[in-house]
């Protein structure tokens, strides 16, 4: 994780300096003396407060393309620096902000919320430095998310063009993709030198999405654009502009795709082939240099707890037998003769819970996910307190990373709504996307999941941005499988095979708690994973393939969700019980997204904290 996700994730809500504690006034203290304790917690509270910002404005200096996440427009004709050189001036910049804070912020003048924004910070910043020794344990060109991808994705769906500057700012990013591909080849020349080289399976998808850039004009003689002309060419054509202008612009962008970014990308394959020759089938991290270490360490940061690799195996196999319970009495609603596996081969294969593989089958898939989330906007004052203003769209993953990209995700957008957020779905194989699961994955992207989740982040008032734009991987696909699940209380899923759609939905997540350890911990090869799947959950093969690659080059990250849920629903009972008819189901919603992203432990300490608020009423 880079320098500014770290500080996503440093500090609580700040509450309001001024505020005058129980103790003070019970320890009996003069106003004057009340005047004086308050005025120098005030000061400190107000420096700890400057100083995070500063910490934020400083990485994020440093950041351009968060900067254009963010709509950010001031460095938006440059891309990260990528080098070993600038990962080494990031980690001495958060050894010098740590110093700082620990040397100008008196921690023991600081109110409850602040000191624990300070104690985040501390944390989250010695487990960067402590952190600092895997940077070379992943993976740059993937199927998932590698920069041969991300590249196009970036400039397609992040960089806004709303004036000649912005078009402009555009080219001189289509320049500086040669750059940034030198960087991305001595990474794996890095990598390469210390044993670190992917998985056989990844090179031919990766190497065909490197080649679905240079598809089409002006690479091949074609009367196709290739996919950045043609969204160049859009964005150009919308705006207000001369005729003369436009043909301008769009003629630098032919010229900049053809002397910079096909030298880039060619060089890019020419090197790819060249790895694919040494690769081999072993998959799981323990492959790595001290990999059992690294893994250890990637799943205390992708779940937030000290949970072993054994323990969270266990997990997954103890939650697998429940779920499948659930899921053969709804085998006897709908009247199935057979086995479980039998029914599972049942969905895997039927028309009837499928799409057509046409453009009319995928137009109908969008239409449909977007009516889901349309009628469950209209629910939301039933569950929750705080809802989000910005809006969600629902787009099909785009064609030229269709085939490597996964089955669906949310990617959100920028705090003054000026793009809104919107939930891909991958509609390359319809096969690969049953009907039955519709409900609970634009639940789980769109609302009440990760769109309602993030926006509420980072719409809220009076807090630094750190906290607004943070992220914790178990309390974000935490609180997206959660919301998988709450709609079931809400009468939706009322069609059983929807409703088993959720539950497919829900032991797929499971299941991963088995598979990834499997993999990286015991060992188990891709075969022996993708069967576990097969056997156990009614996902067709295809999605089971592409869900057991994106483990693989991954560690760690798909155990983040049935922990979270797990947690979430583990404080929602502990609340109920203790409170009894004093518990309010809005209310604990609203003290989970209240106060933004955390992790697990913080989140259970704020919820500790109202049912003690919500108890004292009491008297």
């Amino acid at each position: 994780m880079n320098r500014l996700a770290f500080l996503y994730l440093s500090g609580l809500l700040l509450l309001p300096a001024c505020q005058t504690t129980p103790s003070q006034v019970e320890k009996g203290l003069e106003s004057d003396e009340l005047v004086q304790t308050v005025t120098k917690e005030s000061d400190e509270n107000a420096k700890a407060s400057a100083f995070f910002e500063q910490a934020f404005t400083e990485s994020l200096n440093r950041a351009p393309m968060y900067q254009s996440y963010l709509g950010i427009k001031d460095q938006q004709d440059l891309w990260d620096d990528l080098s070993e050189e600038k990962a080494w001036q990031d980690i001495d910049v958060t050894m010098r902000q740590l110093a700082r804070l620990k040397s100008e912020i008196d921690r023991g003048k600081l109110n409850e919320q602040t000191r624990i924004s300070y104690d985040l910070f501390v944390k989250n910043a010695e487990n960067e430095i402590a952190n600092f020794r895997w940077r070379h344990h992943n993976y740059p060109i993937n199927q998932m998310h590698g920069w041969q991808s991300w590249i196009p994705s970036f400039l397609i769906n992040i960089h806004r063009v709303s004036e000649k500057q912005d078009a402009l700012d555009y080219i001189s990013r289509l320049d500086g993709i040669a750059a940034v591909v030198t960087e991305l080849i001595k990474k794996m020349d890095k990598r390469e030198a210390m044993g670190i080289v992917p998985p056989l399976f990844v090179f031919p998808r990766v190497i065909s999405d490197s080649e679905n850039v240079l598809k089409g004009s002006p690479f091949e003689d074609s009367e196709e654009d290739s996919t950045l002309l043609s969204d160049f060419k859009d964005k150009v054509n919308a705006l207000e502009i001369t005729q003369l202008e436009k043909h301008v612009l769009i003629d630098q962008a032919k010229n900049v795709l053809l002397d910079s970014v096909g030298p880039a990308y060619r060089s890019l394959i020419d090197r790819l082939k060249q790895q694919q020759k040494i690769a081999t089938t072993d998959d799981g991290a323990w492959k790595l240099p001290n990999g059992d270490d690294f893994y250890n360490a990637a799943l205390r940061n992708t779940t937030t707890t000290k949970l072993t690799a054994e323990e969270i195996h266990n997990i997954g196999l103890r939650e697998v037998a429940r779920i499948h319970e659930e899921m053969r009495s709804i085998m006897q609603e709908v009247g199935f003769k057979g086995s479980l596996q039998d029914f599972f081969a049942f969905t895997r294969k039927d028309e009837q819970f499928y799409y057509p593989q046409s453009e009319q089958g995928r137009q109908a898939y969008l239409e449909k996910a977007k009516s889901i989330i349309n009628t469950m906007k209209t629910r939301l004052d039933e569950m929750f307190i705080t809802k989000p203003k910005a809006d969600i769209s629902v787009k099909a993953v785009e064609p030229f990373r269709e085939k490597s990209a996964g089955k669906a995700f949310y990617q959100r957008g920028t705090p003054d709504g000026s793009r809104p957020g919107v939930y891909y779905a991958n509609l390359y194989r319809m096969s690969d996307m049953p009907n039955y699961q519709m409900e609970a994955l634009a639940y789980h992207e769109g609302i009440p999941g990760h769109h309602m989740q993030g926006s509420i982040a980072s719409e809220l008032e009076g807090i630094p941005r750190f906290r607004k734009f943070g992220h914790y991987t178990a309390y974000g696909e935490g609180w997206g499988l959660y919301s998988e699940y709450l709609p079931k209380e809400m009468g939706f899923y009322s069609d059983p095979y929807s409703d088993f759609g959720r539950l497919a939905m829900e032991i797929w997540r499971a299941c991963r708690l088995v598979v990834d350890t499997g993999i990286h911990a015991k060992r188990w090869t891709r075969e022996q994973a993708i069967e576990y799947l097969e056997e156990n959950t009614p996902n067709p093969r295809g999605d089971i393939v592409k869900a057991i690659e994106r483990y693989i080059v991954i560690p760690s990250q798909a155990t983040a969700y049935k922990i979270g849920m797990n947690k979430i629903l583990e404080l929602r009972t502990m609340t109920e019980e203790i409170l009894g008819e004093k518990f309010n189901l809005r209310e604990f919603h609203d003290v989970v997204l209240r106060n933004g992203p955390l992790p697990l432990d913080m989140l259970e300490d704020s919820v500790k904290v109202w049912v003690h608020e919500v108890k004292g009423s009491e008297n």
